[in-house]
């Protein structure tokens, strides 16, 4: 390696640094290349939320509570947030669910519109939604929702629900 002085700019260079210099488009194909695999996993999470989103809403729609809610993180740290307060813990959760949905006509028919979600970290996402019961005999309700949803065991499951 060869040291150059500039004494117009003074600054020192070396050989290596022009180099490398020369090498700019290498650099950008190294980054994207690095950097392509952490867009692909939330890409894949992102399509993970959703499916589980759209299992859950399966699930209410046969009627299945408990099943609907085996896609909550089963621990008391769980968290439901809704126009009564807050509900702690995973089976005081279903118990709420149980409580104030006790046949099929109040339960309706679910649909989701999914609005956002933000993965973040790769083990942690946010999801901004809009749901909506069909309820012919009782009148329709809808509302929104954020979930705070966690990888589990490799699994994603609710550990907050905000639904007003």
């Amino acid at each position: 390696m060869s040291i150059v002085f500039d004494t117009k700019n003074r600054h020192v260079s070396t050989k290596n640094h022009l180099l490398w210099k020369n090498y700019r488009p290498m650099k950008i194909i190294a980054f994207v290349l690095l950097t392509l695999p952490i867009f692909a996993q939330t890409n894949k999470d992102v399509s993970d939320i959703k499916s589980v989103l759209n299992t859950q809403v399966k699930l209410w729609n046969e009627g299945k509570i408990e099943e609907f809610m085996e896609y909550y993180a089963k621990s008391e740290d769980l968290k439901f947030i809704g126009k009564s307060g807050v509900t702690k813990g995973w089976a005081a959760t279903l118990k709420r669910y149980q409580t104030s949905y006790p046949n099929r006509e109040t339960m309706g028919n679910l649909s989701f519109d999914i609005q956002e979600v933000d993965v973040t970290a790769g083990q942690t996402a946010w999801v901004l939604g809009r749901w909506n019961l069909k309820r012919p005999s009782i009148g329709d309700v809808g509302g929104y929702f954020t979930l705070l949803i966690k990888k589990i065991d490799g699994r994603w499951l609710v550990v907050r629900d905000h639904t007003s």
